[in-house]
């Protein structure tokens, strides 16, 4: 156990050490990378899932905290709240060209794959660093594309349905069966519960243990000094220090 330990700790001191060594010798520097839109779809996104996750598992009897009743009108809120918002971020997405951010690509997807897998843990530098034209990485981007293209669609449509369950006669849909569509709503909740539990994770692998949240709160990122850095963004990152 003594051994363990000391051989665990002196790992994680090395990586660190590692990962201190590599920043230093890259010189960091900061970019506006994250719009203040984007910010906002994002921490408004990140409240509303866990709204919904919350009240839903209390829907289906998890545990007891608002009551029946009550967890259904917040839940129905803020469903048809996140459908709403979702909207006028694909529009947004296709408005501002930043739909380009989330075409799948297997350029160096590779290297990034091991680095999560392995370089992470010996402190090497990113093989894909963020920046304005690619702020995700290949495998980021593959992930975000199926999320917000088919896991958040398919989610919104089963909750809709199931929120207008009374009303599929009305509306001519034929063929469906309720518990179907509680499955798949519920598939898709998991899913998106796991989604965040990496997410999390992941958040925490910058160069620093909160970096990466402290960007998507603030919108500057620090990346790699041999970056393109607009003259605007030294001057105002100048008057902020």
């Amino acid at each position: 156990m003594s051994a363990y330990t000391v051989s665990d700790g002196y790992s994680q001191t090395e990586t660190k050490k590692n990962r201190e060594y590599t920043i230093m010798q890259s010189k960091m520097t900061n970019i506006y990378l994250y719009t203040r839109y984007e910010r906002f779809w994002h921490w408004l996104q990140m409240a509303l899932i866990m709204i919904l996750l919350i009240t839903g598992f209390e829907v289906h009897g998890a545990f007891k905290w608002l009551g029946f009743e009550t967890a259904v009108k917040v839940h129905n809120f803020a469903g048809i709240t996140w459908l709403i918002a979702f909207a006028f971020f694909v529009f947004w997405v296709f408005t501002t060209g930043e739909w380009k951010q989330y075409i799948p690509t297997t350029k160096k997807m590779f290297e990034v794959i091991r680095y999560y897998a392995y370089g992470i843990f010996r402190g090497e530098s990113h093989p894909f660093p963020k920046r304005k034209e690619a702020k995700h990485n290949p495998l980021q981007r593959l992930v975000y594309l199926n999320l917000a293209a088919f896991l958040l669609p398919v989610q919104m449509i089963t909750g809709f349905l199931y929120w207008g369950y009374n009303s599929w006669a009305d509306w001519g849909i034929p063929g469906f069966t309720l518990a179907v569509v509680a499955w798949i709503h519920m598939a898709g909740a998991f899913a998106i519960f796991t989604f965040i539990i990496v997410h999390v994770y992941m958040t925490t692998t910058g160069h620093s243990l909160l970096a990466h949240i402290k960007a998507m709160i603030t919108g500057w990122e620090n990346v790699d000094e041999s970056e393109k850095i607009e003259d605007w963004e030294k001057a105002e990152y100048k008057a902020k220090a």
